[in-house]
């Protein structure tokens, strides 16, 4: 859990920006580039994780959860339900 609403908001607003360690920049580049052009996604996309730290297992959890929240908000933006009142 994220414990400081500073950051929080630094992450949000441009997490490139946000004073993050590279392991956590590298991890949401991959995320961002998953989530916008998937079929750019690269064999080297995966060794800069490893590079960063991250392992076979670490890996999977990323792709599994920016592959849930495309797939999740796809299905809500089909069905035609609308965002939650607090997402501007």
């Amino acid at each position: 859990m994220l414990r400081d609403d500073d950051l929080a908001d630094r992450i949000e607003a441009d997490f490139e920006t946000a004073g993050l360690e590279e392991r956590r920049l590298a991890m949401l580049r991959y995320a961002l580039k998953l989530t916008r052009t998937p079929w750019e996604m690269e064999q080297g996309d995966v060794t800069v994780l490893r590079q960063a730290g991250f392992d076979d297992v670490d890996i999977l959890h990323i792709v599994e959860v920016t592959a849930y929240y495309a797939y999740a908000n796809r299905i809500a933006d089909g069905l035609g339900i609308p965002l939650e009142d607090w997402i501007s």
